[in-house]
């Protein structure tokens, strides 16, 4: 099983030289990607409930640096060779399509092909009214935009007409490396996500999951491609265990997990943090396995 790091771009983990030792480090000791989340706005007191703790409260504070994903994952890029990169999730709702079809493509290009996007439909309604972005109908708007974001990737030009988004004999440049196709993740651990990952992506990422329902989640993966006409095996399924230890390692990987994802605060130091991402990979990669 491939184990990955979601550790980049918020607090101490969005310094530039700890996202360097970081990458670095990550790469030199076997992890297979480097994952990054987005928020693009966070408030003091937020009424909507953050759907990935039993508390409902996100844990990261509202006053931390936050890096934008897509930049952050250049700079990683740029200090790295073969490791993969990842947004953990962009959302995607709140974006332009079309900007955001040029931004993953471009830093497809400038990592030789290491990038998959990693999408979700948000949670936060302040964040979404603060962008001026209709908080519902996010989910048909995701929809959407994957949908637009596929064409400007295949055809030159490109049209596409629908409900959130319009243009027509655009040419957007440059195209993903992969035969205009660009890995897509969906985010989210609503059996909605789950269903979307089947009919518009490459694969899912659960986050904050206990380890006791990972199974649970990837049977409704099944029962969708059934009913869609894929193969569980066409997907990737990556997950971030709320509980989960390397001695769990095996059972997911029976269960159908083909990534295991490790979330973590690096420390504030560079030398620190290079130190921390081997001890991460001597636990989950060198005696996990």
């Amino acid at each position: 099983m491939r184990v990955g790091l979601h550790a980049l771009g918020i607090g101490d983990g969005a310094r530039p030289e700890v996202i360097r030792a970081v990458a670095t480090a990550a790469e030199a000791y076997g992890f297979a990607r480097l994952w990054c989340g987005e928020h693009v706005v966070l408030v003091d007191k937020p009424a909507s409930r953050y759907p990935y703790s039993a508390d409902g409260r996100i844990a990261v504070p509202a006053d931390a640096d936050w890096l934008d994903p897509l930049l952050a994952l250049s700079f990683a890029a740029a200090v790295t060779n073969r490791i993969e990169l990842a947004t953990g999730v962009l959302l995607l709702p709140e974006h332009n399509p079309v900007l955001v079809a040029k931004q993953a493509a471009t830093l497809d290009v400038l990592s030789a092909g290491r990038f998959s996007l990693g999408v979700g439909v948000g949670w936060s309604a302040e964040e979404f009214a603060a962008l001026g972005v209709p908080f519902t109908g996010r989910g048909r708007r995701t929809d959407e935009y994957l949908a637009a974001m596929g064409t400007l990737w295949t055809q030159d030009p490109a049209s596409y007409t629908g409900e959130f988004t319009r243009f027509d004999a655009i040419r957007v440049n440059p195209k993903p490396l992969r035969d205009g196709r660009l890995p897509v993740v969906i985010g989210g651990n609503s059996d909605t996500a789950l269903r979307r990952a089947v009919t518009l992506a490459d694969g899912w990422y659960g986050f904050n999951v206990s380890v006791a329902d990972i199974p649970a989640h990837i049977a409704v993966l099944a029962q969708e491609c059934a009913r869609h006409g894929r193969d569980l095996e066409e997907l990737t399924v990556a997950v971030a265990p709320s509980d989960g230890t390397p001695e769990h390692l095996p059972e997911l990987a029976a269960a159908g997990v083909t990534e295991l994802v490790v979330v973590g605060a690096p420390p504030a130091r560079a030398d620190e943090a290079a130190t921390w991402v081997k001890e991460l990979a001597w636990t989950w990669i060198s005696s996990g396995a």
